[in-house]
């Protein structure tokens, strides 16, 4: 049935028989193609194979008996046919079994795998891995054993090929040359206009950006070559070329350096001007209290007034606006003479022995007055770093002199009055740091007197009278307790000590508070304190190795606090910590407040407890204890200051490279008295013979007067008033630019200082035009055309800027003729000078000159610096003028306030005098112009010796003064006294008496004076004497 099916080739039926039981096949419907195909091919490959057959098919049976089948006729028999041709292109059963059954099995295959596709392909994975690595090391092992010939077989293949490719590449360039380097050209330009325009265009693009990153790295630049020159130990010369321009000196610079000289000038003729008007000022004060004891001084008042007056209207301002006499403005033949002057005080300035030494050769007396005169004179007041560099010097020198000779045990410093350290804080309270006393306290002292509810009084005595009165003002009836107390019956009141606890805790809250004023503003205490604080702290510990940190500490808080601070506390108005009208004061109570803080802060200060007659305030002791501690750390800190050439930058060379010239402004009498001074003692001042100060005033000779200091024709000498004229001129004030006599000379090698600033000077010069690794490589090195066309530009600028240059900031002529030489010679003279610096050690061509280097390193950081000082300078004197000015309308006020007073005098006199009257020009008139008759007093010695005017009279007996007969005249002067002694009728001595001399020696406290260097006299008996006798009380 298949075969027909096969050969009628319908495949619909081949799976319905396939799947009939009496097969027994397992058929899968999903295979029915399949089977049909594989059936279809198996029968046609048959066909082809046999194609004589025979209608019979021949099947066994059961497996023994053979059965035939004829397909076209159906005929079957066991028996074979005759003729018998079996059919061979039928499929027999057991091949369509073994069809069907390898289909079937194929599918099943097929779907097994399916089913384990994954497993399949990690089994083929593994595999075939390992057949490429088995491969891949058996190649490897290969290639391994064979290395050097597969080497050699690549090196000879690779050199054939590349000589072959690059032969045939030459020989195609060799025959196109020309159209090769066209090409070439053609394709750079184009190639590299291209990148140029794409550049450019990126440029513009980013143009804001560009510039910042240039500015950012220039910038960057900058700072890393300043780092390098001022942090550097060896700067390198292309570093240093590229700043040598701060060196120069521009039209700001001379501008500032002229406002500050006009400043400075101003600011120490104010201070002058003010500290002679603060002088006649308490002169006036005294003048007017004498006043109220004797009328007859009101002649003198009034003549003292109207020299104050003028004073304050016209003297300040000429001495401020009008024009100072220099060199130039005296005569001619002076000329030589001051500059002698000018090179004596540029020495006394810079070499601070001289002037330690000469104030302890002076009477104490003498050398306050010559301290506040001349000493701050010569230093301007300290109104620039330079001077008060060198005042600081000086007080150094002059406080380690005076602990050495005069300091024996180190409780002298606070028992005593040293006089350094009384010349440091007058300086220090006066007008350069008064300022700086006023910021720090001026907050809290204003603060404690604004206060209107403090009440603080620590006195038990005052605490109950003011009880007891404020009882009997409240009850209107006398009060029954006693008035007058001691302190202990005092405190028995609860009261009182009520009282008193209350003002004690109220001063705690006050102190603390100016304790933080104080604490917290230790940057505003001057340096020159401080400083000088921390050479008295190292000078005692050096000459009292054994004293404790504690007893050397207290002699600082003594300086600090109770010398500088206290009396600012005390007394605010006398030391300009708080504003006064003329005519204010302070009011008790806020005196008594300000008292009692700075009684509490010198105890804490110097760490003394209340004991003894306060030891009612012993409850503070524990407080006083812990405000030491306090302070005690702030005078340590207080000593922490660096020495002032650090802090100033400046050493004794610094004025040879400084701008300007120090100037001073001092009077021909302070000029006359400071040369007395050196020569009467000179031989302690300078005892070596040697010494440049004895150089100095040989040549200036003899000390003279004002009018030969002045010169022929000064004074008239005709002139009735010729002493008051001198007198007067020998006031007058000049300007003194300071020069040293030994400043290096041409040729001179000795000051090898001053030729190595020399040699600076050059050497920037050169660098500056002259390119070069070092400093011998370019004075080895000719300079070419241009860089002397370049160098011959930067002097010609500088000649121009030279001749804008005032005189008195010209530097030397022989440093001017120096920077005018041409840059070859600057060389020659360069490796000379070089040459000798080297032979005393001051540089070494071993490491190329860097000595020089460094220096001129040094310099431009300097020249920094100092521009930096200089603007600060500018505002610190601008802000000092400020407060001078203040200073002198406030003393303007007095002087109005005082003429007030005095005319108000002058009214009630004329209205109660009837023998007299008083003009305003100071001359007397006698009412109804009478001519006062001048009736003269004759005593015996023993009536004035009854009276106690007349104490005792040198080599006479008491019983011989009879014999002595005193006459006493009034002299044509108001106040002036003529008294002439005579013995036994024969007039022996006259003597001129003036009364106003008398009323001086009574405030000062004179009780005995001598007169005829014989006759000891009571001052006081004397003025009433002459009071009730002459002008009546």
């Amino acid at each position: 049935m298949i075969n027909n099916c096969l050969e009628k080739h319908d495949s619909q039926p081949v799976l319905d028989i396939l799947q009939s039981p009496k097969f027994g096949l397992r058929v899968v419907p999903e295979c029915a193609e399949t089977y049909y195909k594989n059936l279809l091919e198996a029968k046609n490959l048959k066909t082809k194979e046999d194609s004589s057959e025979g209608p019979w098919l021949k099947l066994i049976m059961k497996n023994r008996y053979d059965y035939y089948y004829n397909v076209e006729t159906g005929e079957s028999t066991f028996v074979p046919p005759e003729g018998f041709i079996p059919k061979t292109s039928w499929l027999t059963s057991e091949e369509i079994q073994t069809i069907v059954g390898q289909v079937t099995a194929d599918y099943n295959r097929e779907q097994l795998w399916f089913a384990n596709e994954n497993l399949i392909l990690q089994l083929q994975a593994l595999a075939r891995g390992f057949l490429v690595r088995k491969s891949y090391e058996e190649r490897k092992g290969f290639l391994q054993k064979q290395e050097p010939s597969v080497i050699k077989i690549q090196a000879s293949w690779k050199g054939y090929k590349q000589r072959k490719s690059y032969t045939d590449r030459l020989r195609v360039l060799q025959g196109n040359v020309a159209a090769i380097v066209k090409i070439q050209s053609w394709v750079k330009m184009w190639l590299a206009r291209k990148a140029y325009k794409k550049r450019l265009q990126y440029f513009k693009d980013h143009n804001e950006e560009i510039v910042k990153i240039q500015a950012f790295l220039r910038a960057n630049k900058a700072r890393d070559d300043y780092r390098t020159l001022i942090g550097a130990e060896n700067p390198p010369l292309n570093v240093l070329r590229k700043f040598a321009y701060l060196l120069d000196q521009s039209d700001l610079d001379f501008q500032e350096e002229l406002e500050v000289t006009r400043l400075r000038e101003e600011v120490v003729t104010k201070i002058r001007s003010n500290q002679q008007l603060e002088k006649d000022l308490n002169l006036m004060d005294i003048k007017i209290g004498l006043l109220v004891k004797n009328r007859i001084s009101l002649q003198d008042v009034v003549l003292h007034s109207k020299k104050l007056n003028k004073k304050s209207k016209n003297q300040v301002e000429e001495m401020v606006t009008g024009d100072k006499q220099g060199i130039k403005g005296l005569s001619k033949e002076r000329r030589k003479q001051l500059e002698a002057y000018q090179h004596l005080f540029y020495l006394l300035q810079t070499n601070p022995m001289y002037l330690a030494k000469l104030i302890f050769q002076m009477p104490q007396n003498k050398s306050t007055k010559f301290m506040d005169t001349v000493i701050f004179t010569l230093y301007n007041y300290a109104s620039n770093q330079r001077e008060e560099y060198l005042l600081l010097k000086l007080f150094k020198t002059a406080l380690e002199e005076e602990i050495n000779s005069k300091v024996d045990q180190i409780q002298d410093i606070v028992t005593g009055n040293p006089t350094v350290i009384k010349m440091v804080v007058s300086f220090n309270r006066g007008a350069r740091g008064q300022n700086s006393l006023r910021q720090l306290l001026a907050p809290v002292v204003k603060e404690i007197m604004d206060d209107k509810s403090l009440l603080i009084n620590t006195s038990p005595v005052e605490v109950y009278k003011a009880w007891v009165n404020q009882l009997e003002t409240q009850t209107g009836e006398a009060s029954k307790l006693p008035y007058d107390v001691t302190t202990e019956q005092a405190l028995e009141h609860p009261e009182v000590v009520n009282r008193l606890e209350s003002s004690i805790q109220s001063l705690r809250t006050v102190t603390d508070k100016v304790l933080v004023s104080i604490f917290s503003s230790l940057s505003m205490m001057p340096y020159g304190m401080r400083y000088i604080a921390k050479v008295l702290k190292n000078s005692l510990h050096e000459k009292f190795p054994d004293a404790t940190e504690d007893e050397l500490l207290k002699i600082v808080g003594n300086l600090l606090y109770y010398r500088y601070m206290n009396p600012a506390i005390v007394a605010p108005d006398g030391f300009d910590i708080i504003d006064m009208t003329a005519g204010g004061q302070i009011h008790s109570d806020q005196r008594r407040n300000l008292g009692c803080v700075a009684k509490v802060l010198q105890h804490a200060a110097s760490n003394k407890l209340f004991e003894g007659e306060s030891a009612h305030l012993s409850s503070m002791n524990t407080y006083l204890s812990q405000t030491y501690q306090k302070f005690r750390n702030f005078f340590q800190i207080a000593c922490d200051v660096p020495e002032p050439e650090e802090k100033f930058n400046i050493d004794e060379y610094s004025d040879m490279v400084t701008l300007s010239k120090p100037v001073i402004y001092i009077s021909i009498e302070e000029i006359i008295n400071t040369h007395s001074l050196l020569l009467e003692h000179q031989d302690a001042i300078a005892p070596e013979q040697n010494d440049l100060l004895n150089e100095l005033l040989e040549g200036l000779g003899a000390v003279p007067d004002v009018e030969s200091f002045l010169g022929e024709g000064a004074v008239d000498p005709n002139d009735p008033n010729k002493e008051n004229t001198l007198s007067q001129l020998a006031k007058t004030e000049i300007s003194l630019s300071l020069t040293s006599k030994y400043e290096l000379q041409e040729g001179e090698d000795q000051d090898l200082k001053g030729l190595m600033i020399k040699t600076k000077r050059l050497v920037v010069d050169v660098i500056r035009t002259q390119p070069g690794d070092t400093l011998l490589e370019i004075l080895e090195i000719p300079a070419s055309a241009q860089q002397e066309s370049e160098h011959l530009k930067v002097v010609e600028k500088r000649a121009i800027l030279d001749s804008k240059t005032p005189e008195k900031m010209k530097h030397s002529q022989s440093m001017l003729e120096d920077g005018q030489l041409p840059i070859e010679q600057k060389k020659r003279k360069i490796q000379r000078n070089l040459r000798t610096l080297e032979q005393a050690g001051l540089v070494s061509s071993a490491n190329k000159y860097q000595e020089i280097i460094n220096e001129i390193a040094k310099d431009i950081r300097n020249q920094r610096r100092y521009r930096h000082h200089r603007k600060a300078e500018l505002v610190k004197l601008q802000q000092t003028l400020s407060a001078l000015q203040s200073k002198t309308a406030f003393y303007e006020d007095q002087v109005n306030y005082y003429n007030t007073y005095i005319k108000t005098c002058l009214d009630n006199l004329t209205r109660k005098n009837s023998r007299r009257s008083i003009k305003l020009d100071g001359k007397v008139e006698e009412k109804g112009s009478r001519k006062l008759k001048h009736t003269s007093l004759k005593y015996t010695a023993a009536r004035l010796h009854e009276k106690g005017v007349i104490l005792e009279i040198e080599d006479l007996q008491t019983n011989q003064f009879k014999n002595v007969m005193f006459d006493i005249t009034p002299g044509e002067e108001m106040g002036d006294f003529e008294i002439k002694a005579k013995f036994l009728g024969v007039q022996m001595e006259k003597v001129e008496l003036h009364f106003q001399d008398l009323l001086q020696m009574q405030y000062e406290g004179v009780a005995v004076m001598k007169m005829f260097d014989k006759a000891k006299v009571n001052v006081n008996l004397l003025i009433f004497l002459l009071n009730k006798k002459f002008y009546g009380k």
